[in-house]
């Protein structure tokens, strides 16, 4: 049986409530704490034109601009058109490549941009002359790959230097946060093992460690521990693992040596978390692997770069805190414990994650609806990869305030979660002792961190009786969006083999008594959305749900983790605002349910 109890409104929202107060940054930073921690949304993963491949396909927008749009400003895109978000940002980094970064804009002496060409053929309403454009673009870029020659001299530096400038120009503590960051971008076999390092301060290497280096991350960590001893903090936040074709999480080292304690320790405190949504598709999980989740087919995107297919083992997150548990089990540490969070990947100096204004990953690739949707193209529609890219996600972070030091803390403790672009609240705690009255308790959140742990943390020791764990799940709808149709718990645990499970738990839902349980899951919500008209209605579904849920299959000898996965209604994609534009039909699918996934709590024996 699921408990539900009365929502209080009041409550919920002081819970939940993100701030929208601004503070100047000359503000004492202890005024900027709040004791219970707010959720700050933002996007960890940004390119400008100082990365190769960005300025390759047209994008000349530099740091500055991406800080620009992140703020709520308007900026250009790489076509000439402005974009603009409806709300600003509440933090943001500039992830450039470290490969031969700001090579191919330094070298581009005389302007001879690709996008100066191509935006001529594009207007030009040509479908011939616009594919054999397109075309020579996508050869160019295969041809220059990351770039040649020096990787570490002058232009690298001066990119570097306007990357870290940028971010302290635009950082306004308790207002707006920017992080100093860059992408170390390995391909193997065509597989994805990219990372974005970010620092905590402004106090960072004289240049980022690239894979010219090393393909290796355990290098990079070594690389990364070493500027920590001289008080240059830093993460590393792994992406893309879909794909990675298994080598993301897999249970072994580069050089395919067994894991170790040490191993672990050291990947869990430089990895603490993963982002695990963004334009090239998620990495929570794959249909192959979690069979029964009837939401795991969401923006998939399992192929390499080339368009081999990704093998799912060993590429997505919810296996690999599985493989983490199995490791538990029977090696007595954990190689896989980290947290979630969403990000873009945005190549336009931008982060596109609202569908209804959905702008593309890079210009020359998907710049334009008609390119996105194949209709500008004469090629098959299996070989635009953007017809299946996603408008990308938000990292969320529960911080006590809106400061380098305070949002990077919490990545570091894991009380992150992902978005696929909404900016859904959503809240878990784990504990042994929550029951029915804290919510409607004076300081309920204050509650919930005294008695237990918030997503990220690991159970405290169970007591010494027949209880099983318990955990407080609240969500509120994005104040700009769609309601909510149900609020789940993704629950993994080990058999007396060693081998671990899955199960998920519709907790509680919109309408709920009201809807029937098929083959043990809950029936739809429904959907409101008119493809034509590329709209729905908040006639369905929550604006906001909470529970008090507890294990009913609880077994206190083996190792478990648990997340919050909610769920919103479902709502236009960008292709159908897209198709809505242009007049044309639009593709499948014409609606999504866009998602918030939270970082997860784990249990010991």
């Amino acid at each position: 049986m699921i408990p539900r109890f009365p929502l209080f409104s009041l409550v919920l929202m002081c819970l939940l409530a993100v701030s929208s107060v601004s503070f100047s940054s000359e503000v004492d930073k202890k005024s900027l704490q709040h004791p219970a921690r707010q959720a700050y949304f933002g996007d960890l993963h940004i390119h400008t034109s100082y990365s190769n491949d960005a300025y390759t396909m047209g994008v000349r927008a530099k740091p500055d601009d991406s800080y620009i749009f992140a703020k709520g400003g308007s900026i250009e895109h790489g076509f000439g058109y402005p974009v603009q978000l409806s709300r600003p940002l509440d933090f943001a980094a500039v992830t450039d490549h470290a490969e031969y970064l700001g090579q191919f804009r330094a070298e581009d002496k005389n302007g001879t941009a690709l996008s100066n060409s191509f935006r001529e053929t594009i207007s030009s309403g040509s479908r011939f002359a616009i594919t054999w454009a397109y075309i020579k673009a996508l050869a160019s870029f295969g041809i220059s790959g990351w770039g040649s020659g020096e990787h570490r001299g002058p232009v690298q530096r001066e990119a570097w230097k306007e990357i870290i400038a940028a971010a302290d120009r635009h950082y306004k503590p308790g207002s707006f946060t920017t992080f100093i960051a860059y992408e170390w971008s390995p391909i193997i076999d065509n597989s994805s093992l990219h990372r974005n390092v970010v620092y905590r301060s402004n106090k960072v290497p004289d240049l980022p460690y690239s894979s010219v280096e090393s393909l290796n991350a355990e290098d990079l960590w070594q690389a990364l521990e070493k500027q920590s001893e001289q008080g240059m903090l830093a993460i590393s936040i792994p992406h893309n693992g879909n794909m990675s074709d298994g080598r993301m999480w897999e249970p072994h080292t580069f050089a395919g040596d067994q894991l170790t304690s040490v191993y672990a320790e050291r990947r869990s405190r430089l990895e603490p978390i993963a982002e695990i949504i963004q334009i090239k598709g998620q990495s929570e999980t794959h249909p192959l692997l979690s069979s029964t989740d009837e939401f795991a087919n969401f923006a998939l995107n399992d192929v390499r770069f080339g368009g081999q297919p990704s093998q799912p083992k060993g590429s997505y997150a919810r296996d690999a805190l599985r493989t983490g548990i199995e490791f538990a089990h029977r090696e007595g540490f954990n190689p896989f414990y980290f947290g979630f969070i969403g990000s873009t990947d945005s190549h336009n100096a931008s982060s596109p994650v609202e569908e209804n204004s959905y702008h593309g990953k890079q210009p020359i690739i998907d710049g334009t609806p008609g390119i996105r949707l194949n209709q500008s193209l004469l090629i098959p529609d299996k070989f635009n990869m953007a017809r299946t890219w996603g408008s990308g996600g938000l990292a969320a972070i529960w911080a006590e305030g809106n400061t380098r030091e305070s949002l990077f803390d919490a990545m570091r403790r894991r009380e992150t979660y992902a978005t696929s672009g909404p900016r859904i609240t959503l809240r878990f705690f784990g504990g042994w002792q929550y029951d029915e009255q804290l919510l409607s308790a004076q300081d309920p959140a204050a509650e919930a961190y005294r008695l237990g742990v918030p997503m990220g943390d690991e159970l405290p020791p169970k007591p010494n009786n027949d209880l099983s764990p318990t955990f407080v799940l609240w969500a509120l709808k994005d104040p700009n969006g769609a309601n909510l149709d149900r609020l789940q718990v993704v629950k993994a645990w080990i058999d007396s083999k060693g081998n671990s499970h899955e199960k998920i738990y519709d907790v509680i839902a919109a309408n709920m008594s009201k809807r029937a349980l098929q083959k043990g899951s809950l029936d739809s919500v429904g959907n409101t959305v008119d493809v034509k008209s590329a709209s729905y209605r908040n006639t369905i579904g929550d604006g906001q749900l909470a529970v008090v849920w507890r294990d009913p299959d609880f077994s206190a000898d083996t190792h478990a983790f648990y997340y919050a996965r909610v769920l919103e209604i479902p709502t236009p994609r960008w292709s159908t605002y897209d198709a809505k534009s242009l007049k044309v039909p639009a593709p499948q699918p014409t609606s999504i349910q866009e998602r918030a996934i939270s970082s997860a709590i784990w249990y010991k024996p």
